[in-house]
């Protein structure tokens, strides 16, 4: 197998990193875990949805999976942002997508 992932493959890593950071959101103190899983089910959804689209748009993706698994779970604007970006109805996370300056390619 060569150094390039497959989409699929870079889909399941992805969905398996959620899934681990999900699950110590939710032992965490001080976490608002339902908006947790919002987040990680509008993530997964992207990755899944994004697995056939452009490099720009897997990238983006890539970033905002990476935002959620090193920020707080409750920053909600970075999913928001990357969702309207890619045409998606915005899934209505709480925060102000527009308050976060993302390049829009």
């Amino acid at each position: 197998m060569g150094a390039q992932q497959t989409p699929r493959h870079e889909c399941d890593v992805l969905i398996r990193q959620i899934d681990r950071r999900l699950a110590r959101l939710r032992t965490a103190a001080n976490v608002d875990a339902a908006l947790a899983e919002r987040i990680a089910d509008v993530l997964r959804r992207l990755v899944v949805d994004t697995a056939q689209a452009s490099a720009a748009d897997r990238a983006r993706v890539r970033a905002a999976v990476h935002y959620f698994l090193v920020r707080r779970a409750d920053d909600a604007r970075v999913v928001n942002r990357i969702v309207r970006d890619l045409g998606h109805a915005d899934p209505g996370l709480s925060g102000d997508p527009d308050e976060l300056p993302l390049a829009t390619g």
